[in-house]
């Protein structure tokens, strides 16, 4: 009988284990970005929180919001509706609540923390009406994404915040192309810059890897639409 209850004290405490420990191995880290195409990202923080940035191209957008970012008005940015599971919560944070008069804001929201930063500067974007934004989350790494843009003064300035993760915009018709957008990867001096946005069709994968390929700054990392980034 001793033995028995012996084992039965050892597979209760083996249980009891497995219940602390198993949750806690599906668990990461580290935020996961998904990239869709275009200027569209789906990211999940270590809270489990879902946040769209410039939702338009892909089709992942099956896991409910928590915040939406817009970086600005064009269409292939801002089709906030095919995020249509949110919860209730929910925030849309679109250029106009980033810029106020003139003023580029910061939003504390516990799980990361945005900090709106200039975009625009060329004939198709003014930068009263566009904004580009830094994330900041809890495993204290950080991502840039420009949106539409061609180079900032706010740039020249960027190097202080050591970005790990900047998503660079590189079309070279309605924005900065390659030559440009290295020029700026330079200033930012980000630990990887991303080529993104760097496609004019409105179909297929909207983004061209022959192009990326010729984007030729520190660091470089390519991310094909479909793929995922461990922010790390």
């Amino acid at each position: 009988m001793r033995i028995i209850d012996a084992m039965r004290r050892i597979i209760g405490l083996i249980i009891a284990l497995l219940i602390v420990v198993l949750p806690a191995l599906g668990e990461s880290d580290s935020p996961t970005l998904l990239y869709m195409g275009q200027a569209s990202l789906r990211i999940v923080t270590v809270e489990g929180k879902v946040i769209y940035i410039d939702p338009y191209a892909g089709d992942d957008y099956d896991l409910p919001a928590d915040l939406i970012l817009v970086t600005h008005g064009h269409f292939d940015h801002c089709a906030v509706d095919k995020v249509q599971d949110r919860n209730e919560d929910c925030m849309v944070i679109a250029h106009g609540e980033a810029v106020v008069d003139g003023v580029h804001q910061t939003f504390y929201l516990g799980y990361v923390t945005i900090v709106a930063v200039e975009a625009g500067h060329n004939q198709w974007h003014d930068v009263s009406d566009c904004a580009g934004y830094v994330l900041m989350f809890s495993n204290g790494k950080s991502v840039y994404v420009t949106g539409d843009t061609s180079t900032t003064e706010q740039m020249a300035e960027m190097a202080d915040m050591h970005i790990d993760y900047a998503f660079w915009c590189t079309d070279g018709v309605f924005n900065m192309g390659n030559d440009e957008a290295v020029r700026c990867a330079e200033l930012v001096q980000a630990k990887h810059s991303i080529p993104y946005h760097n496609d004019t069709s409105n179909s297929g994968m909207m983004f061209d890897p022959d192009a990326a390929e010729a984007f030729d700054a520190p660091n470089k990392l390519i991310l094909l639409p479909g793929n995922e980034l461990s922010i790390e």
